[in-house]
C-alpha cells in the first residue's frame, strides 16, 4: 500500500513543474513549456525515495527524451511503483494563457495502473452518488444524457456535458444537445474535463464524453478512483501498427472496455497542480519575493482530498 507521506512529496513534484510552466504563459510556446515542466518534474522524482516504473508518460522511449514510457525514476531506494505523468496538460492553454491547464501525476503499487499505449481512447464518465451503470460507453449519447438526468432526479436539460471540441465529436455534440442538454466544449484538458464530474455543484459538469488521449484517460480513472464516480474506457485501436503497440504493452484484447477498477485496481495516490485558472484549480502566481500555487492531493484507500494553496519564499528551488 502506498505510503501516506507521499501525499505531501507527489504535491512538490506537481507544484515544481506547474511553476516551471506558468513561466511561460501566453508566450506560445508549447514544445518550450512542455519540455520546462518535463525537466522539473523529472528533477523532483528522482528525489523521491521510491523505486519507481513510468508507465504513462511523455510518450515511448523511442519518442521522449524524458519521462518516456519504461523510464526508472526515484532514488531506487524504497518501495517498486508504478508512475503516470502529465507534467503539463494542455499545453496549447499554456501556450495562450487560457483557463485549465495543470500538472499532474499518479502513484500506486507496482502493476496497479493500465499500461495504456499512447493512442486514443474513448471515454464517458460521471460523478459519484448514482447507481451502477447508469451511463454505458457503448450506448447513444443522448440516451446516456437521458439516463443520468432521470437517475439525478431532474430534466435532460439541467443536464450539462464536457466534450473535447475536435471535429470527431460532430455527431456526438449533436445528440447531446438534441436531448436537451448543454454541452460545454474544451480545446485541451481532458483529464480535468473528466474529474470535473465529482464535484458538479462546483464545476457545473455532470458527465464527460468523448475521444481522448489514453494516458490522460489513465490519469482520469485514477484521480475518480480516490474521489468516486464511474468511468469506462475502450482504446481505439484502428491501424495494424496500433495493434501492435498494444500487443508490445501486455494487452491481448484491444477492444476490452475498462471500468475504474481495470485502469486502477489498487490504492493510488493523484496530484494536480494549476499552471493557469480553471475551474478546479487556481493557476500559478508570481508575486515579488512569492510563488503561490494550489494543488489537489487525493488518496483511493481512505477517500481523502487535500486542497494545498502554498507560497514559496525560496525561489531557487524553483
Amino acid at each position: 500500500m502506498i505510503e501516506r507521506v507521499f501525499t505531501i512529496e507527489i504535491a512538490r513534484v506537481t507544484e515544481r513543474a506547474a511553476v516551471a510552466a506558468a513561466r511561460l504563459r501566453g508566450r506560445g510556446a508549447e514544445k518550450q513549456s512542455d519540455q520546462a515542466a518535463v525537466d522539473a518534474m523529472r528533477r523532483e522524482l528522482a528525489r523521491l525515495p521510491i523505486d519507481g516504473t513510468v508507465v504513462i508518460g511523455e510518450g515511448e522511449m523511442d519518442e521522449a527524451p524524458m519521462l518516456y514510457i519504461g523510464e526508472r525514476v526515484g532514488t531506487k531506494f524504497g518501495p517498486k511503483v508504478d508512475i503516470a505523468v502529465d507534467p503539463l496538460e494542455g499545453t496549447t492553454l499554456c501556450a495562450k494563457n487560457m483557463p485549465g491547464a495543470i500538472a499532474t501525476l499518479a502513484i500506486a503499487d507496482e502493476g496497479s495502473l493500465l499500461h495504456a499505449p499512447d493512442i486514443y481512447m474513448d471515454k464517458i464518465a460521471i460523478g459519484p452518488g448514482y447507481p451502477k451503470g447508469v451511463v454505458d460507453l457503448d450506448a447513444p449519447g443522448d440516451e446516456n444524457i437521458r439516463n443520468l438526468a432521470k437517475a439525478k432526479g431532474v430534466k435532460p436539460d439541467a443536464i450539462t456535458a464536457m466534450i473535447l471540441d475536435r471535429p470527431r465529436h460532430a455527431d456526438l455534440i449533436a445528440a447531446v444537445r438534441k436531448a436537451g442538454a448543454a454541452v460545454s466544449l474544451i480545446t485541451d484538458g481532458d483529464v480535468a474535463g473528466v474529474i470535473h464530474t465529482a464535484q458538479p455543484e462546483r464545476t457545473g459538469i455532470d458527465i464527460y464524453l468523448g475521444i481522448g488521449g489514453a494516458p490522460e484517460g489513465v490519469l482520469a480513472a485514477a484521480a475518480l478512483r480516490c474521489i468516486g464516480g464511474q468511468m469506462q474506457t475502450r482504446l481505439v485501436v484502428d491501424t495494424d501498427e496500433k495493434r501492435e503497440r498494444v500487443a508490445r504493452m501486455g494487452i491481448s484484447d484491444p477492444r476490452r472496455k475498462y471500468q475504474i477498477e481495470d485502469m486502477v485496481p489498487r490504492d493510488c495516490l493523484f496530484a494536480a497542480t494549476g499552471v493557469t485558472d480553471g475551474r478546479m484549480l487556481h493557476g500559478v502566481r508570481f508575486d515579488g519575493g512569492v510563488i503561490e500555487t494550489e494543488t489537489v492531493v487525493m488518496r483511493s484507500v481512505s477517500g481523502t482530498v487535500r486542497w494545498i494553496r502554498a507560497e514559496h519564499r525560496q525561489l531557487d528551488k524553483f
